[in-house]
């Protein structure tokens, strides 16, 4: 496939993600603003971001820091006056803070007070050493079906992991983050997690993010308070195979 006919197929299927939302927003009621399209681009060379990033988008998420730090560079190559904002949504190990640190605008998927402490300095070195400018935005991720082998702290383990999250003044507190149960149905989901948003911000008003919904099920996210939708397959099509 030729660079056009790829950015062709982005854009064609840009446009209808960009309606699933439109529409989703109008039945809940909402405007199409309140919510931001975070294009997963995991497996996907740094060409296509550069082309999403000529199509509109500036917000792009990766959940593998060994792949996410070269596409990183590698896009600041090949569009370096492009403004874009990079989001860390996998799993992640307490040692690859450091590194994810010095990429990563934002990390989705914080479940845990080691986790975050690694963070926070991480984010206070890179800050140090002049790798970023700014504190590392982080939101709580929250395990919706009992478990934590997807990644999620338990709810009842939220608020004092925002709590600790909050003191530190190298991260900062953004709202919570969770992925709909295997299997499950997602408007229990997000109804459970749009409670414990609304929760959380009475103690942390500045935490009103709430990062929920993908490409099969981003219309009951939104109709349940989602503010950013997590997009790869309907955006960028079927999962490329990389390299460990």
């Amino acid at each position: 496939m030729t660079p056009e006919e790829r950015r062709a197929e982005l854009a064609e299927s840009l446009a209808e993600v960009r309606e699933r939302l439109a529409k989703a927003c109008r039945a809940a009621g909402r405007s199409p603003e309140e919510v931001e399209l975070l294009a997963v681009t995991k497996t996907f060379p740094a060409s296509d971001v550069a082309l999403l990033s000529d199509l509109g988008l500036s917000a792009f998420a990766e959940n593998r820091e060994q792949e996410a730090r070269g596409k990183v560079a590698e896009f600041a190559e090949l569009r370096p006056e492009a403004a874009s904002r990079w989001h860390m949504v996998g799993q992640l190990q307490r040692n690859k803070a450091r590194a994810v640190a010095r990429w990563a605008d934002v990390v989705e998927s914080v479940d845990s007070e080691r986790l975050a402490e690694a963070l926070a300095r991480a984010a206070a070195n890179a800050l140090d050493a002049g790798e970023r400018e700014r504190p590392l935005d982080v939101l709580v991720q929250v395990s919706l079906d009992g478990t934590t082998g997807r990644g999620g702290a338990a709810p009842e383990d939220v608020h004092r992991l925002a709590e600790m999250i909050a003191r530190r003044s190298d991260l900062r507190l953004r709202g919570v983050m969770a992925v709909a149960p295997l299997g499950g149905d997602p408007v229990v989901a997000f109804t459970t997690l749009s409670s414990i948003s609304e929760r959380l911000r009475v103690d942390h008003p500045e935490a009103v993010e709430v990062s929920a919904g993908m490409s099969g099920d981003l219309e009951s996210a939104v109709a349940h308070g989602s503010t950013r939708v997590r997009v790869g397959t309907a955006l960028l099509g079927g999962r490329r195979l990389t390299s460990p």
